[in-house]
């Protein structure tokens, strides 16, 4: 028997929804100073499930050669990646005109 989504009604295999989702995001990043003066490049804004979350974070941090966490909905970056991350994220996936950098 074929599983239906119980948001839109379609057929798993078919099923759009995570699309959608993902295409109605407003992304933000922006870097913040932390303790000692550290920068730190925040992304908010992606509504995402926690292991897809966890699996964009893994990503950016290795293309980005840096440390960071999912922590709160949010993904923290150590240092000022501000100028890199709208490319990354686009190549992920996601829209140029849904991320704005601050």
């Amino acid at each position: 028997m074929v599983e239906i989504c119980k948001v839109c009604g379609l057929p798993k295999d078919l099923c759009a929804c995570d699309t959608i989702a993902r295409e109605t995001e407003a992304i933000t990043v922006k870097v913040e100073k932390k303790r000692y003066g550290k920068q730190v490049t925040i992304i908010r804004g992606i509504n995402s499930k926690k292991d897809e979350m966890e699996r964009i974070t893994k990503e950016l941090k290795k293309k980005l050669a840096c440390g960071g966490t999912f922590k709160a909905r949010e993904i923290e970056l150590q240092g000022d990646h501000k100028s890199k991350i709208k490319d990354l994220l686009v190549e992920l996936g996601y829209a140029e005109d849904q991320i704005s950098v601050r």
